[in-house]
C-alpha cells in the first residue's frame, strides 16, 4: 500500500509539540440521524463490542440503529445546550484552559487540541493537521482516567491504523493511565468537597464507574482493578470509612454479566434500606456527558425517589474544575519531559540559528 503524501517540507522549520486530549465523542446534533451515525461508529469498533463480526453486523444494523437511534436521540435532547454537546463543550474548554496552564508553568509552544475518538473532530483529522503544522512530536492523552482496553486501547488502536500509511511518522507518547495520580485524586476530592460546602453531605457516596463485560476482567483487563483504586484513594483522602460509600457500574448494555454491582439497583436498595440522601459521584468520566447528565442524574435519581429515597445529589464531574486544570498540567508535564518545551531564551535563539543554518545548507545542496 502506498504511503499517503507528506506535506510541503519547509527547510529549517522547527519541529513543534503538542498534546492531543481525546475523548469518547458524541453525537453532531440530537438528532436520530446523527445518533445513528455516532452509534454505527462506535458500536462498531470491536474492541467494544467482542462478538463475532457477522453475528453483530446483523444485530447492529436490523436492531439496534433502527430501534435505539431515535430513542437515545431524545435522551440527548434533554442535556443539550445552546453550544451544544456538554462532553464536547467541556473537552474543548478543557484542553484551551490546558494549553494556558502549560504555557504559565514554562512550557512554550506547546499545541493542544482536542479530538474524539468518535464523531468529530476525528482523532485522524486533528493528528493529521498538528502533522500540517510541523508538530514532530505529539503525547496522546485520552480523558480515561482508568484504562481499558474497550477505552483507551481504542484509542491507540485508532493512532496506530492512522499512522501505518504514513511515511514520516512522529515522535509518539500515550498516556496510559492516571487513575491513582495525585493530581486526579486531588482534583476528585475538591469536587466533592465543593459540593458538600454548598449542599451539605449524604448519608453515602456513590461512586458509579461506567460498565464493562466483567469477561473483559476475567481476560486481564485491568480496567476493574483501576476503578477499585481511584475509589479507595479518594476515599482515603475524604477520610470515609468503607460503610460511607460504595463503588457501582452503570450503563450496562445487552444481556451478559457486566462488573457490578450495578449503579441503579444498589442506589434503590439504599432507599428501601432507609438511606435518606445519596451523593453521586462519577470518576470515571473527566466531562459532564449523557451516561452523568441523564443516566445518573434523571433516570437513577428516579430510581432512587421512586424507592423511596428523598434527596438525590449527582455531583459535577471535574470539567474546568482549576484543580483538575492543575492535575491535567502535572500529568502533561510527566510526558513532555526530554522534550524542548522549557528553553531558556539564549537556548532558543541557539535553535533558530540552527535551524537557519540548516536551510541555508540545504538550499546550497539544491534542496
Amino acid at each position: 500500500m502506498p504511503f499517503r503524501k507528506e506535506p510541503a517540507h519547509t527547510h529549517g522549520a522547527i519541529a513543534r509539540s503538542a498534546i492531543v486530549l481525546v475523548n469518547l465523542g458524541t453525537p453532531d446534533a440530537p438528532t436520530r440521524s446523527a445518533v445513528k451515525r455516532y452509534l454505527k461508529q462506535f458500536l462498531s469498533d470491536p474492541r467494544v463490542v467482542e462478538i463475532p463480526r457477522l453475528v453483530w453486523w446483523f444485530i447492529l444494523n436490523l436492531i439496534i440503529l433502527p430501534f435505539r437511534s431515535g430513542a437515545s436521540a431524545k435522551k440527548y435532547q434533554t442535556i443539550w445546550t445552546r453550544e451544544g454537546s456538554p462532553l464536547k463543550v467541556h473537552t474543548q474548554k478543557q484542553a484551551n484552559l490546558l494549553a494556558e496552564a502549560l504555557e504559565e508553568r514554562g512550557h512554550e509552544g506547546v499545541q493542544v487540541r482536542m479530538a474524539m475518538r468518535y464523531g468529530s473532530p476525528s482523532l485522524a483529522e486533528v493528528l493529521d493537521e498538528l502533522k500540517a503544522e510541523n508538530c514532530d512530536r505529539i503525547a496522546v492523552l485520552p480523558a480515561y482516567p482508568q484504562y481499558s482496553g474497550t477505552t483507551t486501547g481504542s484509542i491507540w488502536d485508532a493512532v496506530f491504523a492512522h499512522y501505518k500509511d504514513i511515511r514520516n511518522v512522529p515522535e509518539l507518547r500515550l498516556v496510559k493511565h492516571y487513575h491513582d495520580h495525585d493530581g486526579y485524586i486531588d482534583a476528585l476530592h475538591d469536587t466533592v468537597l465543593a459540593h458538600w460546602d454548598t449542599h451539605g453531605r449524604g448519608q453515602k457516596l456513590v461512586m458509579s464507574f461506567h460498565g464493562v463485560p466483567k469477561r473483559t476482567l476475567l481476560l486481564g483487563d485491568p480496567y476493574y482493578c483501576e476503578c477499585q483504586k481511584t475509589a479507595r484513594l479518594l476515599a482515603s483522602r475524604l477520610r470515609l470509612t468503607p460503610d460511607e460509600y460504595v463503588v457501582t457500574f452503570q450503563s450496562r448494555f445487552g444481556k451478559a454479566e457486566w462488573l457490578q454491582p450495578y449503579t441503579a439497583p444498589t442506589v434503590a436498595e439504599l432507599a428501601r434500606q432507609g438511606v435518606g440522601r445519596v451523593d453521586v459521584i462519577c470518576p470515571g468520566f473527566t466531562s459532564d456527558c449523557l451516561e452523568t447528565l441523564e443516566e445518573i442524574s434523571m433516570e437513577v435519581k428516579h430510581d432512587f425517589e421512586a424507592a423511596g429515597g428523598k434527596e438525590f445529589h449527582y455531583i459535577p464531574c471535574l470539567n474546568e474544575s482549576p484543580t483538575w486544570i492543575v492535575g491535567m498540567a502535572e500529568i502533561a508535564e510527566q510526558h513532555l519531559i526530554g522534550w524542548p518545551t522549557m528553553m531558556s531564551p539564549s537556548q532558543r535563539e541557539a535553535e533558530r540559528r540552527d535551524a537557519e543554518l540548516g536551510r541555508e545548507h540545504a538550499l546550497r545542496l539544491g534542496a
